[in-house]
């Protein structure tokens, strides 16, 4: 066994300042079974497979499969494969359609679509037990942070998150964003700490959004700012500095009129401006002189790593960032319990981890500096579901595995959470370049970044339009300005032949090499200067 064998110590202990400790006596049931999972996590995830299987035993899949609500966790392996999202497409399509006691027993309330959405989107559905588990994980990574500095206590808390419903599916179930979602299912002193009305992340236009919830946000004592994604925040800052004159004119009056919001209805602006007041703004736009900020929390694995280097810059100073952990539309899998990498959250959802020779293992039997795919079992009828998640064991604490967000499984462009697929590219491109010999694509990481295409024959249209029909998740981060818009590149005739010679002299085989559709920028960039 890899893990430790030694009892842990909680990282939540019974002593701290008052407001922790008053939180913690709120939590202490979550606490205690958090802590059991440092300590005998197989028996932690079999309790949640036991709860997730009687659950489901009403339902069709469950009937099905004949599956049996005492089965183990190595006979749920023999009972049921590996599943992609296009596998258990027609099971999900019957749950959006409104059928009952499809994938579980009990009711769906809401489908969330995935950050990945792209032409027909990935809707996942949500259940109280789902939602349950997600919100034990939740308080305990807001209690660690008070844990670790008291001044979060008081002042306000800034969140970015899209709206909890958009649409409604056939069935009638509310569609929307996990983040709106989860926003809303916080208890109510939690809400009450929010800097900006949650109607403000419901405004259709981005930019109208943006300045109105800056406004709302400036003159407020704002300590924590939250959002999934680093480049956000930065897209904000931007627009702090780009807006300052009209925020500061529309603080002065107490009024939202200027800048963008120029552009709103009456009514809507009435709307909009309630709990507004009057500000007096200093000089100086970077979000840590506007604001008393004690805290970034957002992601800090994968591609987030080239725009937390820019953080400093963009706030005006250092602001220490708490990752907010591996949570997708799927679940949550691991959150940060201290300024380490976070934990696995085996109290939750059943997680299996698949490394690249196809061997799948639990949590306790993982390799540190081993990357794997997630693969997870959860309350809301997802089974043994494979994520496309690659995460990597950075350490332990206690028996259950620190994880780290490495990147999506297979061929991706992902500056910002966009995941363009390979599939994708090549249908842009199909339009853009007819009559083209040879394209590849890759990140530029540029200030916003950008992606960029090499083009070996003629350009007859628009790269960066046609891909923002292909991926509709592309096309808000370009909308919203944080995504440039791509870039084609031509290159010299023979500039793939040379590539290809190139591969197969360092020994590639010949018939099984194909052109490359998507690069690391590096590489990219050496095909292109030949």
């Amino acid at each position: 066994m890899n893990a430790l064998s030694t009892v842990p110590v909680s990282p939540f202990l019974d002593r701290g300042h008052g407001p922790y400790r008053i939180l913690r006596l709120f939590q202490s049931a979550a606490v205690r079974a958090f802590d059991a999972t440092l300590i005998d996590p197989a028996t932690a995830q079999q309790v949640r497979l036991t709860a997730i299987l009687r659950a489901a035993s009403s339902s069709a899949f469950f009937r099905e499969h004949q599956l049996r609500a005492d089965l183990s966790l190595a006979e749920l392996r023999e009972a049921l494969p590996v599943r992609t999202h296009a596998e258990l497409s027609s099971w999900l399509d019957r749950v959006e359609a409104g059928e009952l006691d499809v994938l579980t027993g009990g009711k769906v309330v809401h489908l969330v679509e995935t950050s990945g959405t792209t032409g027909r989107p990935k809707r996942l559905p949500v259940n109280a037990a789902w939602s349950a588990s997600c919100n034990v994980a939740q308080r305990l990574w807001m209690l660690g942070l008070l844990r670790d500095d008291e001044a979060l206590a008081g002042g306000k808390a800034l969140s970015i998150v899209s709206p909890a419903e958009h649409a409604r599916s056939k069935g009638g179930l509310p569609i929307g964003s996990n983040t709106g979602r989860i926003f809303l299912d916080q208890p109510w002193w939690t809400r009450r700490r929010a800097a900006v009305p949650y109607v403000v992340c419901t405004i259709a236009d981005p930019e109208i959004r943006a300045y109105t919830l800056l406004r709302h946000a400036v003159g407020k004592d704002i300590r924590s700012w939250t959002t999934a994604n680093p480049s956000t925040i930065l897209m904000y800052a931007r627009h702090l500095t780009g807006w300052w004159e009209a925020l500061r004119q529309d603080a002065a009056d107490g009024t939202l009129c200027c800048g963008p919001a120029a552009a709103l209805p009456s009514a809507d602006r009435r709307r909009l401006s309630n709990g507004l007041q009057r500000v007096r703004l200093g000089d100086d736009p970077h979000p840590a002189a506007v604001w008393p900020l004690r805290r970034i929390n957002c992601w800090t694995g994968g591609a987030a790593g080239f725009f937390l280097e820019k953080l400093p810059a963009a706030l005006g100073a250092p602001v220490p960032v708490r990752e907010v952990g591996i949570h997708a539309s799927e679940g949550t899998f691991a959150f940060s319990v201290d300024d380490g990498d976070p934990v696995a959250w085996l109290g939750g959802h059943v997680l299996e981890f698949r490394d690249e020779s196809g061997s799948v293992c639990f949590a306790w039997e993982v390799q540190v500096g081993v990357e794997y795919e997630l693969i997870v079992t959860t309350e809301a009828g997802l089974w043994r579901y494979a994520m496309g998640d690659i995460v990597r064991v950075t350490g332990w604490l206690g028996r259950a595995p620190r994880l780290v967000f490495v990147r999506k499984a297979g061929s991706f462009l992902n500056a910002t959470g966009e995941k363009v697929t390979e599939n994708h590219v090549i249908a842009a491109a199909g339009r853009a370049f007819s009559g083209s010999a040879a394209f590849c694509a890759a990140i530029e990481w540029s200030d916003p970044p950008r992606v960029v295409v090499a083009v070996e024959g003629a350009v007859s249209g628009d790269f960066d339009r046609e891909l923002s029909i292909e991926n509709l998740e592309y096309a808000s981060k370009r909308e919203t300005g944080r995504l440039a818009p791509a870039n084609a590149a031509r290159v010299p005739a023979g500039t793939f032949a040379r590539w290809r010679a190139r591969r197969i002299a360092d020994g590639a085989p010949e018939a099984q090499l194909k052109d490359p559709v998507i690069l690391d920028h590096e590489r990219w960039a050496a095909l292109v200067q030949g």
